[in-house]
């Protein structure tokens, strides 16, 4: 009997939630021998890099680049305003929540959660009364995550802005845009943020490595007031640089500046308009695939409502280990990582076997996405794994009638709409 050729040989598709896939004008502006940190292109450089990630975070105040990780900028943008025994408030609705929850007990913040679940948005209802219950303002800022990478669930920043100002309270809004940026619509100024995180290695498509804090004046007049920030940590002189070395305390990360300038200017060629449309379109072929696909079996994407799901990311279950079967398949045989179900269950649970995500961020196209739906059905076949059929054709209806259905992004009226729908996105839930 001929046993079926491994169909893996080839290019790997790399199709988790981050690392996205790095651009090969990304990597080859990366690849070159050091250069001088003195003096010369590199230095030039850095006003215009400031200048354009402000423009994908859409604020026109202030930025900060520190040499780490989502979690580097976690503690950074805690450090600059909250001491020790301050009180913040945390709406959970997935792991990433309680990861920023845990990085500021980590500062010694005093640390309220609410739990949303992982399968739902925050209740905006809830965050109210919670902000309305705190009569002496206790609460020195709210921890909000835009787009939780496990659970997959868009949540309403704007929204959480609006129940600060009704209930009058001051606290600082800060949001974790680490897995959003670059993918899911986010305004920054116009949204009322204060504080903002995000990492280079999702939507702005460079190798893991660097993260950004981004923030308004009153952010900075409560960094102002702080009783200490650690050098490292300190917003203020990395964000009015006067030398090279005063963005990154020290010896830049200098390849990854050349693979983000290049990167920048990619978003800002395509425009960030079309960037987010892009997204929304391949998001709504995913789901119209897995729609097909749940009629005739157990597939499941874990966020029902599609207007509180983030067109970067989609967290999907099967029954028992079906995810971790079918993921091991497609990499094996195809070639196609997949992400794991990371936060739906613990280690150790059987029950984290069943869950899979897919990450569609940053440099993804339509024939790349095809290919990733097409993969999956060839795993489900072949693994016996019951699904629906036509899931394929759903896909490439939308992708075809994308310019017919606004392949624009949606305008700002559009989306203070959706956000104001008691149905959806956390309201009244």
């Amino acid at each position: 009997m001929t046993r079926t050729p491994n169909l893996s040989h080839g290019r790997g598709y790399l199709a988790i939630p981050g690392p996205s896939v790095m651009p090969e004008a990304v990597l080859q502006a990366m690849h070159r021998p050091a250069p001088n940190i003195y003096a010369g292109e590199l230095v030039d450089m850095m006003p215009g890099i400031m200048a354009d990630l402000k423009r994908v975070a859409r604020t026109k105040h202030y930025a900060a680049i520190y040499i780490g990780n989502g979690h580097a900028a976690w503690e950074a943008a805690l450090s600059n305003v909250i001491a020790p025994g301050e009180h913040v408030l945390v709406p959970a609705t997935g792991r990433f929540g309680h990861g920023f929850g845990d990085m500021a007990t980590g500062i010694g913040a005093q640390v309220q959660i609410l739990e949303f679940g992982k399968s739902s948005p925050m209740d905006l209802d809830v965050i109210a009364a919670a902000l309305a219950a705190d009569e002496d303002h206790k609460i020195k800022a709210v921890l909000a995550v835009h787009v939780d990478t496990s659970s997959s669930v868009l949540n309403d920043i704007k929204g959480v802005r609006g129940v600060l100002e009704a209930t009058g309270h001051p606290a600082l809004l800060m949001a974790d845009c680490i897995a959003s940026l670059g993918c899911d619509r986010f305004e920054m100024d116009d949204w009322g943020v204060d504080v903002m995180v995000t990492g280079c290695q999702k939507g702005l498509m460079v190798p893991p490595g660097c993260s950004f804090v981004f923030f308004n004046e009153r952010a900075q007049k409560v960094r102002e007031a702080m009783p200490r920030v650690s050098r490292y940590w300190d917003w203020i002189p990395r964000s009015t640089a006067t030398e090279f070395w005063m963005y990154f305390n020290g010896t830049a990360p200098t390849h990854h500046l050349y693979g983000l300038r290049t990167a920048l200017d990619m978003i800002h060629d395509e425009g960030i308009e079309n960037v987010w449309a892009r997204h929304g379109v391949l998001a709504r072929a995913i789901w119209a695939a897995c729609d097909a696909w749940g009629a005739g079996g157990d597939l499941r994407m874990n966020i029902a409502d599609p207007s509180c799901r983030s067109t970067a990311v989609t967290s999907l279950r099967l029954n028992g280990n079906d995810g971790t079967r079918l993921r091991n398949w497609v990499e094996q045989e195809l070639g196609l990582t997949l992400g794991i179900g990371l936060g739906m269950a613990e280690v150790g649970d059987p029950a984290r076997d069943a869950f899979f995500r897919l990450g569609h961020m940053g440099h993804v196209n339509g024939q790349m996405i095809m290919g990733l739906l097409g993969s999956i059905q060839a795993g489900l076949s072949a693994l016996g794994i019951a699904h629906g059929r036509g899931a394929l054709d759903a896909a490439a209806d939308v992708i075809a009638g994308g310019e017919a259905d606004g392949l624009s992004a949606p305008s700002s009226d559009t989306v203070d709409a959706v956000m104001n729908d008691p149905t959806c996105c956390g309201h009244g839930q």
